[in-house]
């Protein structure tokens, strides 16, 4: 009989057949990894070892190539400082050509540092929060609105197929085409599944169905930021922050954005202001790393 395999914190460790079945992975993609610096090389492989395994194994499963993926660790070693090794640390994964982290409520993409939005548990409460204005219609058709428009959430929520999703968002729309709440999920939807044109369309149709509703604006400086367009995208992340003050993920995308831009005092304002409206998350430990830097390069010059 086999001996078993170590467990976890054995001073042993894994060999490299083990390592080899548990991650379910060939030997040559292992060579592969350990060239590319992304796995130490190594007769002996640690639990983390295994957990950056699978991690790589599902990325190169969404057709990630490793240029992106080493673009991604450096990163995101830059953006947390109590990151040390990203692939084994942090749920990681990609939609379409982008890698994303799940980190404390929320989606950050890995390369950029833009924070996106997440469907976990206290993102999904906050949208139930921020269905769309009432308008002119019977009760009925509100109800049934937003009935379907719950359920939506609920399968985004319970992480069935999307499809599942956007039919239940699309009925919602039927009946009431100004449920902004459907609209944008469905143009989140979208944007995840690299659909941007697709996207921008509802996000659109959410800002004219409720112009006063900010989740709907900051997506849609998300969606032109991505599209490289920082002008429209500086434009709604400010129309956001008009409309809620204390929209913090606005705050750090716009600082993120004036960075681009090599606009350091409005990026230090940025991020001044994100640190009062969130000093404690995670991203408060990046928001002030980023302070800290410009503020030096202010000093220097």
């Amino acid at each position: 009989m086999s001996s078993p395999s170590p467990s976890f914190g054995s001073k042993s460790g894994y060999t490299r057949e083990d390592v080899l079945r548990i991650a379910g992975i060939t030997r040559q993609q292992l060579n592969a990894w350990e060239r590319h610096g992304f796995i130490r090389s190594s007769e002996s492989f640690q639990f983390g070892d295994i957990l950056a395994l699978k991690t790589l194994k599902k990325l190169r499963e969404l057709k990630i190539q490793p240029s992106r993926i080493k673009a991604a660790i450096t990163a995101l070693l830059g953006w947390l400082d109590d990151v040390q090794h990203p692939l084994s640390q942090l749920r990681i994964t990609a939609e379409g050509k982008r890698i994303t982290v799940h980190l404390s409520g929320n989606r950050m993409e890995a390369i950029s540092g833009q924070l996106l939005l997440d469907f976990d548990g206290e993102e999904l409460e906050k949208l139930r929060t921020m269905t769309s204005k009432p308008v002119a219609r019977t009760q009925a058709q509100d109800d049934e609105s937003e009935q379907w428009f719950q359920k939506g959430l609920a399968l985004e929520e319970t992480g069935r197929p999307a499809a599942e999703a956007v039919a239940a968002y699309r009925k919602a729309i039927e009946a009431n085409p100004n449920a902004a709440g459907a609209l944008v999920n469905l143009g989140t939807i979208s944007f995840r599944a690299r659909k941007l044109r697709e996207a921008e369309a509802f996000y659109g149709r959410a800002v004219a169905a409720d112009p006063e509703y900010a989740l709907a604006h900051f997506n849609l400086g998300n969606l032109n930021d991505e599209l490289g367009n920082g002008e429209v995208a500086r434009k709604y992340y400010l129309a956001a922050i008009t409309l809620n003050p204390r929209y913090a993920d606005a705050y750090f995308n716009l600082a993120l954005l004036h960075e681009k831009n090599n606009e350091i005092l409005q990026a230090i304002r940025c991020w001044q202001t994100y640190l009062r409206l969130d000093s404690t998350s995670a991203w408060s430990k990046t928001a002030r790393k980023q302070l800290d830097r410009l503020k030096k390069t202010v000093r220097q010059k």
